[in-house]
């Protein structure tokens, strides 16, 4: 057993090599595998995350299992944000069968002993696993992202009044909802008015007006524009993918774990004070790994060059500060990579070409121009 408390390990930072990235990930996959071995999904997601995050191209349709002492032993020079990342993939891996076995969670959990990582979303998933899935919300709310938010933490979302809860939606807030209307001022081209049209396009409701999503729940839509993703249900995992992984705040990956267990498990009813669950779409096609595991890498190459820091929290960030910048100085602020050329074959789109709206998105934005009195201007997306 590895004992990492030892003041004399050495740590190595250096990315992992081709053959530490294939290790890893029999690891993970010995870690996940029900009786019967991994699910598609989970081999699929599996190969795509350790492509898109280490450059190494690894295959387990049929690997040599890694036993947890075998795991450990050979992370023993890597420090504890590197394995609590692996023990994130696992989690990963294993938030999207349905039902999860509880002898996957218990081999998480050993494996993450293992490890020297305490990660909350284990608890989760025993919850899931057991058939507790309004203790599992609850727990989202008490030891997920939102476990560490601060009063302090809403001056960036410009509320008038304090809100009682982090997910709470503001629909009674006229200056917050101005503050918002007043985007379409900014010039064509900047981060501001883009928003601005992405809200138009679609119906959306501004912050501070009845039907508007939570302020702390639209400042991800900010995300849309900045990274380039579309507002169908598959573009917001890969927003909150995107997310979860651009934070050094582990906490930060329960966001990703809550979209996954809205949008592909349905363990979930509800989330974030909006979203309602709509099941299977991670597992709609291999595409969506592709897609989900290039967010994460962008994620993870994102950086506040103003701020000088690897670490980014996008739904704590004041996005009104910099709405006047023209989007790409407000994506060189944050390092953002480009798209990769497999996860655009794979269909990713952004808010302004076909399939980068919902049908449903799309009906509500021709239905609010009827009702303002303006022409509708989608601005370039279509449902198809």
């Amino acid at each position: 057993m590895v004992d990492w408390e030892d003041p004399g390990i050495a740590y190595r930072l250096t990315p992992p090599t081709d053959e530490e990235s294939r290790v890893t990930a029999r690891g993970v996959a010995t870690a996940v595998a029900p009786d019967g071995g991994l699910t598609d999904v989970q081999r699929v997601l599996l190969e795509a995350l350790f492509l898109a995050m280490t450059g190494t191209e690894v295959d387990l349709r049929v690997y040599e299992p890694v036993g947890i002492d075998e795991l450990a032993e050979h992370l023993s020079d890597r420090a504890l944000p590197f394995r609590q990342r692996g023990v994130q993939v696992m989690l990963l891996a294993a938030l999207v069968l349905r039902p999860i076995p509880s002898d996957v969670v218990d081999r998480v959990a050993r494996y993450a002993d293992a490890l020297g990582v305490d990660d909350e979303m284990i608890g989760i998933a025993r919850r899931f696993a057991s058939g507790s899935l309004g203790l599992a919300a609850f727990d989202f709310q008490r030891n997920g992202y939102t476990a560490t938010w601060r009063a302090q933490d809403a001056e960036a979302l410009h509320t008038s009044d304090e809100l009682s809860d982090a997910w709470q939606a503001s629909v009674a807030d006229p200056a917050l909802a101005h503050r918002w209307a007043d985007l379409e001022a900014h010039p064509a081209g900047t981060l501001g008015r883009s928003v601005w049209e992405m809200y138009r396009a679609r119906g959306f409701a501004f912050p501070g007006r009845p039907g508007s999503a939570p302020p702390l729940l639209a400042q991800h839509d900010w995300v849309h524009v900045l990274v380039d993703y579309g507002t169908t249900v598959e573009s917001e995992l890969e927003v909150f993918g995107f997310i979860a992984r651009s934070n050094d705040d582990m906490r930060a990956f329960s966001l990703l774990a809550m979209v996954i267990s809205l949008f592909e498990t349905g363990y979930l009813s509800k989330g974030a004070g909006l979203f309602e669950s709509s099941p299977g779409h991670l597992s709609a096609g291999e595409e969506m790994a592709v897609r989900l595991a290039d967010a994460m890498r962008r994620g993870a190459l994102s950086s506040d060059r103003v701020m000088g820091s690897d670490s980014v929290d996008y739904l704590r960030f004041d996005w009104f500060s910099i709405a006047e910048l023209p989007l790409e100085e407000a994506r060189a602020r944050f390092s953002i990579p480009p798209k990769s050329d497999t996860a655009l074959a794979a269909g990713s789109v952004s808010c302004w070409e076909p399939g980068g709206i919902s049908p449903f998105q799309l009906r509500a934005g021709r239905e609010a121009a009827e009702r303002g009195g303006y022409r509708y201007e989608s601005f370039g997306a279509s449902a198809d």
